[in-house]
Protein backbone atom coordinates (compact mmCIF):
# COMPACT_ATOMS: atom_id res chain seq x y z
CA UNK A 1 0.00 0.00 0.00
CA UNK A 2 1.51 3.73 -1.09
CA UNK A 3 2.59 5.14 2.34
CA UNK A 4 0.88 8.57 3.17
CA UNK A 5 3.07 11.92 2.81
CA UNK A 6 3.77 14.25 5.94
CA UNK A 7 1.62 16.88 3.77
CA UNK A 8 -1.45 14.96 3.39
CA UNK A 9 -3.00 15.14 6.84
CA UNK A 10 -2.46 18.71 6.26
CA UNK A 11 -4.17 18.98 3.39
CA UNK A 12 -7.44 17.31 4.46
CA UNK A 13 -7.67 19.54 7.80
CA UNK A 14 -9.89 23.17 6.86
CA UNK A 15 -8.07 26.03 6.45
CA UNK A 16 -10.09 27.69 8.80
CA UNK A 17 -11.83 27.06 12.17
CA UNK A 18 -15.96 27.23 11.34
CA UNK A 19 -16.63 30.19 13.68
CA UNK A 20 -14.12 31.87 11.05
CA UNK A 21 -15.43 30.24 8.01
CA UNK A 22 -19.03 31.10 8.52
CA UNK A 23 -18.25 34.75 8.55
CA UNK A 24 -15.82 34.75 5.88
CA UNK A 25 -18.15 33.20 3.53
CA UNK A 26 -20.67 35.62 4.61
CA UNK A 27 -18.56 38.30 3.64
CA UNK A 28 -17.68 36.98 0.13
CA UNK A 29 -21.51 36.67 -0.38
CA UNK A 30 -21.51 41.05 0.32
CA UNK A 31 -18.21 41.06 -2.04
CA UNK A 32 -20.13 39.08 -4.79
CA UNK A 33 -22.94 41.13 -4.81
CA UNK A 34 -20.61 44.49 -5.28
CA UNK A 35 -19.45 42.95 -8.08
CA UNK A 36 -23.23 42.86 -10.18
CA UNK A 37 -24.29 46.38 -10.88
CA UNK A 38 -25.35 49.46 -9.22
CA UNK A 39 -22.10 49.28 -8.20
CA UNK A 40 -20.46 46.52 -10.53
CA UNK A 41 -17.02 46.46 -8.98
CA UNK A 42 -16.41 43.36 -11.23
CA UNK A 43 -13.12 42.46 -9.67
CA UNK A 44 -14.36 41.64 -6.44
CA UNK A 45 -16.01 38.55 -8.06
CA UNK A 46 -12.16 36.91 -7.80
CA UNK A 47 -11.75 37.58 -4.07
CA UNK A 48 -15.51 36.95 -3.41
CA UNK A 49 -14.70 33.14 -4.97
CA UNK A 50 -11.44 32.52 -3.26
CA UNK A 51 -13.08 33.69 0.12
CA UNK A 52 -15.81 30.95 -0.42
CA UNK A 53 -13.49 28.04 -1.53
CA UNK A 54 -11.16 28.85 1.35
CA UNK A 55 -14.16 28.64 4.10
CA UNK A 56 -14.56 25.49 2.06
CA UNK A 57 -11.41 23.43 2.09
CA UNK A 58 -11.23 21.07 4.76
CA UNK A 59 -14.77 21.25 5.49
CA UNK A 60 -17.13 18.28 6.54
CA UNK A 61 -20.44 17.94 5.23
CA UNK A 62 -23.24 20.23 7.27
CA UNK A 63 -20.20 22.42 8.11
CA UNK A 64 -20.04 22.62 4.82
CA UNK A 65 -23.31 23.20 3.82
CA UNK A 66 -23.87 25.97 7.19
CA UNK A 67 -20.59 27.93 5.05
CA UNK A 68 -22.83 27.69 1.80
CA UNK A 69 -25.99 29.07 3.38
CA UNK A 70 -23.82 31.37 5.15
CA UNK A 71 -22.56 32.52 1.35
CA UNK A 72 -25.71 32.23 -0.31
CA UNK A 73 -28.08 33.82 2.53
CA UNK A 74 -25.96 37.61 2.10
CA UNK A 75 -25.22 37.12 -1.83
CA UNK A 76 -28.64 36.20 -2.42
CA UNK A 77 -30.46 38.69 -0.29
CA UNK A 78 -28.84 41.41 -1.29
CA UNK A 79 -28.70 40.79 -4.96
CA UNK A 80 -32.16 40.56 -5.18
CA UNK A 81 -33.67 42.68 -3.12
CA UNK A 82 -35.70 44.44 -5.45
CA UNK A 83 -38.02 41.86 -5.45
CA UNK A 84 -39.77 43.15 -2.53
CA UNK A 85 -40.37 46.42 -4.00
CA UNK A 86 -44.13 46.22 -4.66
CA UNK A 87 -44.79 42.38 -3.33
CA UNK A 88 -43.19 43.28 0.27
CA UNK A 89 -40.92 40.91 1.87
CA UNK A 90 -42.34 37.90 1.72
CA UNK A 91 -41.65 36.83 -2.51
CA UNK A 92 -38.02 38.26 -1.61
CA UNK A 93 -37.43 35.91 0.77
CA UNK A 94 -39.08 33.06 -0.41
CA UNK A 95 -36.70 33.53 -3.77
CA UNK A 96 -33.88 34.54 -1.52
CA UNK A 97 -33.89 31.36 0.62
CA UNK A 98 -34.81 28.67 -2.05
CA UNK A 99 -31.40 29.97 -3.68
CA UNK A 100 -29.22 30.29 -0.91
CA UNK A 101 -30.54 26.47 0.30
CA UNK A 102 -30.01 25.30 -3.29
CA UNK A 103 -26.17 26.77 -3.28
CA UNK A 104 -25.71 25.24 -0.05
CA UNK A 105 -26.34 21.72 -0.81
CA UNK A 106 -24.34 22.14 -4.31
CA UNK A 107 -21.01 23.44 -2.49
CA UNK A 108 -21.06 20.61 -0.45
CA UNK A 109 -19.63 18.68 -3.63
CA UNK A 110 -16.43 21.55 -3.99
CA UNK A 111 -15.16 20.62 -0.42
CA UNK A 112 -15.48 16.96 -1.60
CA UNK A 113 -13.60 17.75 -4.56
CA UNK A 114 -10.74 19.22 -1.64
CA UNK A 115 -11.12 16.36 0.05
CA UNK A 116 -11.09 13.39 -2.64
CA UNK A 117 -9.17 14.83 -5.77
CA UNK A 118 -5.87 15.07 -4.06
CA UNK A 119 -5.84 12.17 -2.40
CA UNK A 120 -7.04 10.08 -5.77
CA UNK A 121 -4.35 11.67 -7.59
CA UNK A 122 -1.01 13.07 -5.59
CA UNK A 123 1.33 15.26 -7.41
CA UNK A 124 1.99 18.95 -7.90
CA UNK A 125 0.40 18.45 -11.16
CA UNK A 126 -3.00 17.24 -10.37
CA UNK A 127 -2.92 19.95 -7.01
CA UNK A 128 -2.48 22.91 -9.46
CA UNK A 129 -4.68 22.07 -12.99
CA UNK A 130 -7.28 19.02 -12.39
CA UNK A 131 -7.91 20.09 -8.41
CA UNK A 132 -9.06 23.79 -10.03
CA UNK A 133 -10.85 22.22 -13.33
CA UNK A 134 -13.21 19.81 -11.26
CA UNK A 135 -13.79 23.06 -8.51
CA UNK A 136 -14.75 25.09 -11.44
CA UNK A 137 -16.67 22.55 -12.90
CA UNK A 138 -18.80 22.26 -10.04
CA UNK A 139 -19.28 25.50 -9.64
CA UNK A 140 -20.97 25.81 -12.48
CA UNK A 141 -22.96 23.11 -11.98
CA UNK A 142 -24.59 25.08 -8.83
CA UNK A 143 -24.94 27.57 -11.67
CA UNK A 144 -26.80 25.35 -13.87
CA UNK A 145 -29.07 23.88 -11.11
CA UNK A 146 -30.51 27.33 -9.90
CA UNK A 147 -30.83 28.55 -13.54
CA UNK A 148 -32.74 25.69 -14.39
CA UNK A 149 -34.85 23.75 -11.32
CA UNK A 150 -37.07 24.52 -9.36
CA UNK A 151 -39.92 25.34 -12.24
CA UNK A 152 -37.78 27.19 -15.50
CA UNK A 153 -35.19 27.83 -12.71
CA UNK A 154 -33.66 31.62 -12.25
CA UNK A 155 -30.42 31.98 -13.84
CA UNK A 156 -29.65 35.12 -12.47
CA UNK A 157 -26.49 35.03 -10.62
CA UNK A 158 -24.18 33.83 -12.51
CA UNK A 159 -20.61 34.26 -11.53
CA UNK A 160 -19.69 35.10 -15.76
CA UNK A 161 -22.37 37.89 -16.22
CA UNK A 162 -20.58 40.45 -13.45
CA UNK A 163 -18.04 40.76 -16.13
CA UNK A 164 -20.12 42.86 -18.08
CA UNK A 165 -17.54 46.11 -18.09
CA UNK A 166 -14.26 43.79 -17.75
CA UNK A 167 -11.68 42.63 -20.18
CA UNK A 168 -12.84 38.95 -19.68
CA UNK A 169 -15.61 39.62 -20.77
CA UNK A 170 -14.47 38.79 -24.39
CA UNK A 171 -14.17 34.83 -23.04
CA UNK A 172 -17.89 34.77 -23.17
CA UNK A 173 -17.14 34.68 -27.40
CA UNK A 174 -15.15 31.77 -27.67
CA UNK A 175 -16.91 29.91 -23.96
CA UNK A 176 -19.97 31.37 -23.73
CA UNK A 177 -20.82 32.86 -20.42
CA UNK A 178 -21.00 29.52 -18.12
CA UNK A 179 -17.77 28.62 -19.75
CA UNK A 180 -16.79 32.22 -18.28
CA UNK A 181 -17.80 31.36 -14.89
CA UNK A 182 -15.52 28.15 -15.33
CA UNK A 183 -12.05 29.70 -16.26
CA UNK A 184 -12.56 32.77 -13.07
CA UNK A 185 -13.05 29.59 -10.62
CA UNK A 186 -10.03 27.74 -12.51
CA UNK A 187 -8.18 30.47 -11.95
CA UNK A 188 -9.18 31.30 -8.67
CA UNK A 189 -8.64 28.03 -7.75
CA UNK A 190 -5.19 27.81 -9.26
CA UNK A 191 -4.07 30.76 -7.57
CA UNK A 192 -4.94 29.39 -3.96
CA UNK A 193 -3.20 25.96 -4.74
CA UNK A 194 -0.48 27.52 -5.70
CA UNK A 195 -0.06 29.42 -2.39
CA UNK A 196 -1.14 26.21 -0.74
CA UNK A 197 2.28 24.22 -2.12
CA UNK A 198 4.31 27.20 -1.95
CA UNK A 199 5.24 27.31 -5.57
CA UNK A 200 6.95 30.72 -5.21
CA UNK A 201 9.63 29.08 -3.70
CA UNK A 202 10.39 27.43 -7.69
CA UNK A 203 9.49 30.03 -10.07
CA UNK A 204 9.80 28.12 -12.95
CA UNK A 205 6.46 26.57 -11.54
CA UNK A 206 4.28 29.93 -11.58
CA UNK A 207 4.69 29.91 -15.60
CA UNK A 208 1.05 27.84 -15.64
CA UNK A 209 -0.86 30.34 -13.69
CA UNK A 210 0.51 32.94 -15.70
CA UNK A 211 -0.30 31.53 -18.67
CA UNK A 212 -3.82 31.02 -17.33
CA UNK A 213 -4.00 34.97 -16.35
CA UNK A 214 -2.46 36.12 -19.09
CA UNK A 215 -5.33 34.33 -21.11
CA UNK A 216 -8.07 35.52 -19.00
CA UNK A 217 -7.07 38.96 -19.96
CA UNK A 218 -5.84 39.23 -23.23
CA UNK A 219 -8.35 37.15 -25.25
CA UNK A 220 -9.65 39.43 -27.87
CA UNK A 221 -13.49 38.72 -28.93
CA UNK A 222 -14.44 35.93 -31.38
CA UNK A 223 -14.85 37.71 -34.83
CA UNK A 224 -18.56 38.31 -36.49
CA UNK A 225 -18.65 39.61 -39.74
CA UNK A 226 -19.99 42.83 -40.99
CA UNK A 227 -23.72 42.86 -42.72
CA UNK A 228 -24.29 46.66 -43.08
CA UNK A 229 -25.91 48.44 -41.12
CA UNK A 230 -29.97 49.16 -39.65
CA UNK A 231 -31.28 52.67 -38.37
CA UNK A 232 -33.06 52.14 -35.10
CA UNK A 233 -35.74 54.20 -33.20
CA UNK A 234 -36.07 52.92 -29.52
CA UNK A 235 -38.70 54.96 -27.78
CA UNK A 236 -38.81 54.74 -23.49
CA UNK A 237 -42.53 56.18 -22.98
CA UNK A 238 -42.19 56.23 -18.73
CA UNK A 239 -45.60 55.93 -19.02
CA UNK A 240 -47.78 54.04 -15.62
CA UNK A 241 -47.01 50.71 -16.89
CA UNK A 242 -46.26 48.99 -13.31
CA UNK A 243 -48.31 46.32 -11.98
CA UNK A 244 -50.04 48.76 -9.55
CA UNK A 245 -49.51 52.25 -10.90
CA UNK A 246 -53.26 53.99 -11.74
CA UNK A 247 -54.25 54.55 -15.15
CA UNK A 248 -56.97 56.13 -17.26
CA UNK A 249 -57.50 53.98 -20.66
CA UNK A 250 -54.61 54.23 -23.26
CA UNK A 251 -52.43 56.24 -20.61
CA UNK A 252 -49.49 53.52 -21.62
CA UNK A 253 -50.03 53.63 -25.60
CA UNK A 254 -50.35 57.77 -24.92
CA UNK A 255 -46.84 58.13 -23.05
CA UNK A 256 -45.08 56.00 -26.08
CA UNK A 257 -46.88 57.96 -28.30
CA UNK A 258 -45.76 61.33 -26.99
CA UNK A 259 -42.49 60.33 -26.44
CA UNK A 260 -42.04 58.99 -30.68
CA UNK A 261 -43.38 61.84 -31.99
CA UNK A 262 -39.54 63.76 -32.20
CA UNK A 263 -39.02 60.72 -34.44
CA UNK A 264 -41.61 61.50 -36.96
CA UNK A 265 -39.80 62.02 -40.39
CA UNK A 266 -36.49 60.83 -39.84
CA UNK A 267 -35.45 58.32 -41.78
CA UNK A 268 -35.49 54.22 -40.05
CA UNK A 269 -35.98 50.72 -40.70
CA UNK A 270 -37.76 49.50 -37.92
CA UNK A 271 -39.36 51.76 -34.36
CA UNK A 272 -39.31 49.65 -31.12
CA UNK A 273 -41.73 49.96 -28.08
CA UNK A 274 -41.38 47.97 -24.71
CA UNK A 275 -42.48 44.94 -22.82
CA UNK A 276 -45.88 46.35 -22.26
CA UNK A 277 -45.76 49.42 -24.09
CA UNK A 278 -49.23 49.07 -25.33
CA UNK A 279 -51.44 48.59 -22.37
CA UNK A 280 -53.91 46.52 -24.50
CA UNK A 281 -54.12 43.96 -26.76
CA UNK A 282 -53.92 45.58 -30.70
CA UNK A 283 -55.52 41.88 -31.75
CA UNK A 284 -58.70 42.82 -29.62
CA UNK A 285 -59.04 46.85 -29.48
CA UNK A 286 -59.78 48.28 -33.04
CA UNK A 287 -58.90 51.64 -31.79
CA UNK A 288 -55.57 50.42 -30.16
CA UNK A 289 -54.60 48.78 -33.62
CA UNK A 290 -55.49 52.37 -35.47
CA UNK A 291 -53.04 54.17 -33.43
CA UNK A 292 -51.03 51.69 -33.99
CA UNK A 293 -51.38 51.50 -37.83
CA UNK A 294 -50.78 55.94 -37.77
CA UNK A 295 -47.42 55.34 -35.62
CA UNK A 296 -45.99 53.06 -38.26
CA UNK A 297 -46.93 55.21 -40.83
CA UNK A 298 -45.85 58.25 -39.69
CA UNK A 299 -42.47 56.97 -39.16
CA UNK A 300 -42.55 55.00 -42.34
CA UNK A 301 -41.27 51.92 -40.67
CA UNK A 302 -42.99 48.87 -38.90
CA UNK A 303 -43.80 49.50 -35.01
CA UNK A 304 -41.89 45.81 -33.12
CA UNK A 305 -44.69 46.38 -29.67
CA UNK A 306 -45.45 44.11 -27.41
CA UNK A 307 -48.75 43.02 -25.29
CA UNK A 308 -50.49 40.83 -23.28
CA UNK A 309 -52.82 38.75 -25.88
CA UNK A 310 -55.10 36.19 -25.60
CA UNK A 311 -55.58 33.46 -28.03
CA UNK A 312 -58.70 30.89 -27.30
CA UNK A 313 -58.54 30.35 -22.75
CA UNK A 314 -54.70 31.36 -22.86
CA UNK A 315 -52.76 34.56 -22.33
CA UNK A 316 -49.19 35.08 -23.86
CA UNK A 317 -46.82 37.89 -23.45
CA UNK A 318 -46.36 38.65 -27.16
CA UNK A 319 -43.77 40.89 -29.69
CA UNK A 320 -45.50 41.45 -32.81
CA UNK A 321 -44.21 43.20 -35.59
CA UNK A 322 -46.58 45.80 -37.04
CA UNK A 323 -46.59 46.92 -40.63
CA UNK A 324 -47.46 50.23 -41.93
CA UNK A 325 -50.93 48.46 -43.75
CA UNK A 326 -52.04 47.40 -40.04
CA UNK A 327 -51.18 43.55 -40.53
CA UNK A 328 -48.86 42.31 -37.74
CA UNK A 329 -48.23 38.21 -39.37
CA UNK A 330 -44.86 38.08 -37.11
CA UNK A 331 -45.19 38.08 -33.33
CA UNK A 332 -42.83 35.99 -30.63
CA UNK A 333 -44.64 34.77 -27.42
CA UNK A 334 -42.72 34.72 -24.09
CA UNK A 335 -40.87 31.79 -23.73
CA UNK A 336 -40.32 31.82 -20.03
CA UNK A 337 -43.21 33.70 -18.29
CA UNK A 338 -41.83 34.46 -14.86
CA UNK A 339 -42.76 32.43 -12.11
CA UNK A 340 -44.97 33.77 -9.14
CA UNK A 341 -44.73 36.98 -11.35
CA UNK A 342 -46.52 36.56 -15.00
CA UNK A 343 -48.26 32.77 -14.12
CA UNK A 344 -48.46 30.33 -10.23
CA UNK A 345 -47.18 27.01 -11.03
CA UNK A 346 -49.14 24.78 -8.28
CA UNK A 347 -51.55 27.42 -7.79
CA UNK A 348 -53.92 25.49 -5.45
CA UNK A 349 -50.92 24.32 -3.29
CA UNK A 350 -49.13 28.47 -2.84
CA UNK A 351 -52.95 29.80 -2.63
CA UNK A 352 -53.28 27.75 0.72
CA UNK A 353 -50.39 29.13 2.07
CA UNK A 354 -50.50 33.19 1.18
CA UNK A 355 -53.96 33.87 -0.25
CA UNK A 356 -53.72 37.51 -0.75
CA UNK A 357 -50.60 36.99 -2.63
CA UNK A 358 -51.20 34.46 -5.24
CA UNK A 359 -54.81 36.34 -5.66
CA UNK A 360 -52.66 39.52 -6.95
CA UNK A 361 -51.67 37.30 -10.33
CA UNK A 362 -54.87 36.96 -12.00
CA UNK A 363 -53.82 36.21 -15.34
CA UNK A 364 -51.52 32.93 -16.40
CA UNK A 365 -49.40 33.28 -19.02
CA UNK A 366 -48.07 30.70 -21.14
CA UNK A 367 -44.75 29.46 -22.46
CA UNK A 368 -44.14 30.40 -25.77
CA UNK A 369 -43.15 28.02 -28.31
CA UNK A 370 -42.67 30.12 -31.80
CA UNK A 371 -38.99 31.40 -32.45
CA UNK A 372 -37.46 34.54 -31.09
CA UNK A 373 -37.29 35.96 -34.65
CA UNK A 374 -38.86 38.72 -36.85
CA UNK A 375 -37.73 39.52 -40.07
CA UNK A 376 -37.51 43.55 -41.19
CA UNK A 377 -36.76 43.96 -44.63
CA UNK A 378 -34.95 40.47 -45.22
CA UNK A 379 -32.98 41.11 -42.40
CA UNK A 380 -33.44 38.81 -39.33
CA UNK A 381 -33.94 40.26 -35.77
CA UNK A 382 -33.50 38.36 -32.59
CA UNK A 383 -36.04 38.56 -29.76
CA UNK A 384 -36.05 38.33 -25.96
CA UNK A 385 -38.65 39.71 -23.64
CA UNK A 386 -37.49 40.80 -20.69
CA UNK A 387 -36.38 38.12 -18.17
CA UNK A 388 -35.45 35.94 -21.23
CA UNK A 389 -32.44 37.46 -21.76
CA UNK A 390 -31.09 35.23 -19.08
CA UNK A 391 -31.64 32.11 -20.60
CA UNK A 392 -29.12 31.06 -23.00
CA UNK A 393 -31.40 29.04 -25.10
CA UNK A 394 -33.45 31.50 -25.99
CA UNK A 395 -30.47 33.93 -26.82
CA UNK A 396 -28.60 31.09 -29.15
CA UNK A 397 -32.31 30.09 -31.00
CA UNK A 398 -32.34 33.79 -32.04
CA UNK A 399 -28.71 34.18 -33.40
CA UNK A 400 -28.63 30.28 -34.79
CA UNK A 401 -31.80 31.76 -36.73
CA UNK A 402 -29.71 34.16 -38.87
CA UNK A 403 -30.37 36.90 -36.26
CA UNK A 404 -27.92 40.03 -37.29
CA UNK A 405 -29.09 42.35 -34.65
CA UNK A 406 -30.42 41.53 -31.25
CA UNK A 407 -33.66 43.59 -29.57
CA UNK A 408 -34.46 43.04 -25.88
CA UNK A 409 -38.00 44.30 -24.65
CA UNK A 410 -38.48 44.62 -21.10
CA UNK A 411 -40.97 46.77 -18.55
CA UNK A 412 -39.11 47.40 -15.42
CA UNK A 413 -41.84 49.66 -14.09
CA UNK A 414 -42.39 47.70 -11.03
CA UNK A 415 -38.56 47.88 -9.82
CA UNK A 416 -38.36 51.87 -10.12
CA UNK A 417 -35.28 52.63 -7.98
CA UNK A 418 -33.95 49.78 -7.64
CA UNK A 419 -30.80 47.57 -9.12
CA UNK A 420 -32.95 45.56 -11.38
CA UNK A 421 -32.81 47.83 -14.43
CA UNK A 422 -29.08 48.03 -14.21
CA UNK A 423 -28.25 44.41 -13.49
CA UNK A 424 -30.58 43.40 -16.57
CA UNK A 425 -28.89 45.67 -18.62
CA UNK A 426 -25.46 43.80 -17.60
CA UNK A 427 -26.98 40.76 -18.69
CA UNK A 428 -27.90 42.24 -22.39
CA UNK A 429 -24.20 43.94 -22.64
CA UNK A 430 -23.15 40.61 -22.43
CA UNK A 431 -25.19 39.08 -24.96
CA UNK A 432 -24.05 41.77 -27.39
CA UNK A 433 -20.63 40.13 -26.61
CA UNK A 434 -21.29 36.63 -26.20
CA UNK A 435 -22.85 36.89 -29.84
CA UNK A 436 -21.05 39.29 -31.80
CA UNK A 437 -24.25 41.01 -32.41
CA UNK A 438 -25.65 44.75 -31.71
CA UNK A 439 -28.35 45.21 -29.05
CA UNK A 440 -31.21 47.38 -28.64
CA UNK A 441 -32.08 47.39 -25.14
CA UNK A 442 -35.96 49.19 -24.27
CA UNK A 443 -37.32 49.51 -21.19
CA UNK A 444 -40.90 51.09 -20.51
CA UNK A 445 -39.42 53.52 -17.61
CA UNK A 446 -35.02 52.83 -18.31
CA UNK A 447 -32.64 52.36 -18.01
CA UNK A 448 -32.41 51.80 -21.97
CA UNK A 449 -29.47 51.62 -24.07
CA UNK A 450 -27.82 51.01 -27.80
CA UNK A 451 -25.01 48.42 -27.51
CA UNK A 452 -22.30 47.47 -29.76
CA UNK A 453 -21.02 43.94 -30.52
CA UNK A 454 -17.87 44.84 -28.54
CA UNK A 455 -19.88 45.79 -25.50
CA UNK A 456 -19.96 49.62 -26.23
CA UNK A 457 -22.67 51.76 -25.32
CA UNK A 458 -23.68 54.37 -28.39
CA UNK A 459 -26.87 55.90 -26.98
CA UNK A 460 -29.16 55.38 -23.60
CA UNK A 461 -31.96 56.93 -21.53
CA UNK A 462 -32.28 57.23 -17.94
CA UNK A 463 -34.11 55.99 -15.93
CA UNK A 464 -37.57 57.26 -15.19
CA UNK A 465 -37.32 59.94 -18.49
CA UNK A 466 -39.32 59.83 -21.71
CA UNK A 467 -37.43 59.83 -24.71
CA UNK A 468 -36.81 58.29 -27.79
CA UNK A 469 -33.07 56.90 -29.57
CA UNK A 470 -32.36 56.58 -33.32
CA UNK A 471 -29.00 55.34 -34.65
CA UNK A 472 -27.64 53.32 -37.29
CA UNK A 473 -26.79 49.71 -35.65
CA UNK A 474 -24.42 47.87 -37.18
CA UNK A 475 -25.60 44.60 -38.50
CA UNK A 476 -23.24 41.12 -38.22
CA UNK A 477 -23.17 37.34 -38.99
CA UNK A 478 -22.00 34.00 -38.31
CA UNK A 479 -21.75 32.98 -35.20
CA UNK A 480 -19.50 32.98 -32.15
CA UNK A 481 -17.94 30.16 -30.57
CA UNK A 482 -19.42 31.10 -27.76
CA UNK A 483 -22.82 30.36 -29.41
CA UNK A 484 -21.77 26.96 -31.23
CA UNK A 485 -20.01 25.36 -28.25
CA UNK A 486 -21.96 27.23 -24.76
CA UNK A 487 -23.68 24.20 -24.68
CA UNK A 488 -21.45 21.78 -24.98
CA UNK A 489 -19.41 23.39 -22.98
CA UNK A 490 -22.29 23.14 -20.19
CA UNK A 491 -22.24 19.49 -20.59
CA UNK A 492 -18.26 18.71 -20.57
CA UNK A 493 -18.21 20.89 -17.55
CA UNK A 494 -21.50 19.06 -15.84
CA UNK A 495 -20.69 15.93 -16.39
CA UNK A 496 -17.37 16.01 -16.35
CA UNK A 497 -17.50 17.90 -13.23
CA UNK A 498 -19.74 14.58 -11.78
CA UNK A 499 -17.74 11.87 -13.67
CA UNK A 500 -14.16 13.31 -12.03
CA UNK A 501 -15.36 13.66 -8.66
CA UNK A 502 -16.72 10.27 -8.49
CA UNK A 503 -13.79 8.87 -9.60
CA UNK A 504 -11.94 10.93 -7.33
CA UNK A 505 -13.89 9.33 -4.47
CA UNK A 506 -13.40 5.66 -5.91
CA UNK A 507 -9.67 6.10 -6.60
CA UNK A 508 -9.36 7.71 -2.65
CA UNK A 509 -11.23 4.82 -1.43
CA UNK A 510 -9.02 2.36 -3.02
CA UNK A 511 -5.60 4.60 -1.24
Amino acid sequence: MPSTSPAEPARRRALLPLWAAVPVAALAGWLMDLAYPSVGAWILAFPAAGLLLLALIGRRFWAAMLVGLAYGAVFFFLLVSWTSRYLGVIPWAALASLEAALTAVAVTLITLAYRWIPRAFPGTLARLVLLPAVVGALWVLRELLLGSWPYTGFPWARLGMTQSESPLAALSSWVGVSGLSFLMVFAVAMLIESARLRLWRRPVRLIAPAVVLLVLFATPTFPTADAGTMRIGAVQGNGPTGYFDDREPYAVVQAQTDATQPLYGEDMDLLVWPEGGLGGDPFQDESLARRMTLIANRVDAPLLANAATARGDEFFNTSMLWQQDGTAEQTHDKRFPVPFGEYVPDREFYNAIVPDLIGLIGREYSHGTNAPLVEVDGVPVGLAICFDVIYDQVIAEGVSGGAQVLVFQTNNADFRGTDENLQQLAFARMRAIETGRSVVNISTVGTSQMITPSGRTIASLDADEAGALLENVELRSGLTAGVILGPWVQQVLLWGGLGALLVGWWRARRR
